[in-house]
């Protein structure tokens, strides 16, 4: 008995393994967010080279290292002897020098790798305004593709159970042949169009899985909130769009930390071209004079020929060519706010001049419809041409619903901030 009782622990215990295995994880915009933030492969790579490039300002701040240099005698042909440091019959020499660089050159170096990071960070937040603006706009995609995966999984039933009674009617001789084809061919189409979208759920599900490092093999459940949001772009006009993409569009952030990144290296080439000094001192036990030769010296190159033209000429063409992508990237801004808030504008104006109860009866009316066609109370055609119609309103409603929400997020993202949440 016990055995027994033990074996169906097991088997409990086994089974709801199981069902744990096949549950979906729930998932909604913010935890998605979360999980793109802390988990995205995308963004971890990019803070390791933001990593590297602060690692770079500790380099530039280092000093030169002195060095040391010693020579001593190998071998005494007359002694017969190796590394013989004795005054009488030996000799060595050694020297310890040190670099000292000039114009500011080591601060100037500081200022790039400092500049350096600068242009990292913007870098990361740039990835991160893109991936959250297609993770949002994969997530909305998905959600409303689901709801239209509910639309066919009615109708599909539905036609299922008509089918199955239309072909009882055909057998007692009380509706044609060609009716219960017509019949089968929309529910074969309407089966073909429910596999073409589950296709494309499964493609955006994987999309948010990789971007959220989510295992494959675990099934999505989008969750998001149903209450009815209005987007008053009247309290968010053009102009103050403009102002804060300006203000906090990391990509343009990026180009003038690019411009001041070139700016700090036409500094440091120009103090590259002023040669730096090395001081040295020297002892020598027998091979100078005099014996135990104590020197100091003073190593200088002269700037005769070549005075970093190249690399000077290079910085000063880099900055004109950063300011240069800056002017087309400012106009391409302003193009893509004024876009994207005429878009949304009228997105949201059709959006509102929708009726919004239109799916609210549509089980009662379906039956009733299925029920009048049933006591021939109105044609196959009217029949066919109410699913087709419900259908098409359907989904054109969920496609304005995700275009709608995925305006709003083309706002965020093109002015770089969190307008609409």
């Amino acid at each position: 008995m016990k055995t027994t009782t033990i074996l169906i622990g097991f088997l409990i215990f086994g089974l709801a393994k199981v069902s744990w295995a096949q549950d979906s994880l729930r998932l909604d915009l913010r935890q998605a967010e979360q999980r793109l933030i802390k988990e995205n492969y995308q963004l971890i790579a990019q803070n390791y080279q933001t990593e590297q490039a602060k690692a770079d300002i500790i380099t530039a701040r280092l000093f030169d290292n002195p060095e040391l240099s010693y020579e001593n005698l190998f071998y005494n042909r007359e002694t017969k002897k190796f590394f013989e440091t004795s005054m009488a019959t030996g000799q060595y020499a050694a020297s310890l020098s040190q670099l000292f660089k000039l114009a500011g050159k080591r601060n100037k170096n500081i200022q790039l790798a400092t500049a350096g990071a600068k242009i990292s960070e913007y870098e990361y937040f740039d990835l991160m305004r893109t991936l959250r603006y297609e993770l949002r706009s994969t997530f909305y995609k998905a959600y409303y593709s689901g709801q239209s995966v509910l639309v066919y999984q009615q109708q599909i039933n539905a036609l299922k159970k008509l089918l199955s009674a239309s072909e009882q009617q055909l057998q007692m001789g009380n509706i044609a042949v060609k009716d219960v084809l017509r019949i089968k061919s929309l529910l074969y189409n309407l089966q073909t169009e429910y596999s073409t979208l589950l296709n494309d759920i499964e493609d955006l599900d994987s999309k948010i899985k990789l971007m959220t490092n989510i295992k494959a093999d675990i099934p999505l459940k989008l969750e998001l909130s149903t209450t009815k949001q209005t987007f008053d772009l009247k309290d968010h006009p053009y102009i103050s769009l403009l102002d804060s993409a300006k203000n906090n569009r990391a990509d343009l952030q990026l180009s003038k930390a690019t411009i001041r990144y070139t700016e700090r290296n036409l500094n440091l080439q120009k103090a590259m071209a002023v040669p730096d000094v090395e001081l040295s001192l020297s002892y020598d036990l027998k091979g100078n004079y005099p014996e135990k030769y104590t020197g100091f010296g003073i190593k200088i190159p002269i700037p005769l020929f070549n005075r970093n033209q190249g690399e000077i000429k290079k910085a000063r063409v880099a900055i004109a060519a950063g300011q240069n992508n800056l002017n087309l990237q400012e106009a391409s801004l302003e193009n893509e706010v004024y876009n994207s808030y005429k878009s949304a504008a009228r997105i949201e104006e059709l959006y509102q001049s929708m009726d919004h109860q239109f799916n609210a009866d549509f089980q009662k009316l379906i039956t009733e419809v299925t029920k009048n066609f049933s006591s021939r109370n109105i044609s196959l055609i009217e029949f066919l041409d109410f699913y087709d119609s419900y259908k098409e309103n359907t989904l054109q409603m969920n496609t304005l619903s995700y275009e709608r929400m995925n305006a709003k997020e083309e706002i965020n993202y093109v002015t770089g901030s969190s307008i609409f949440k």
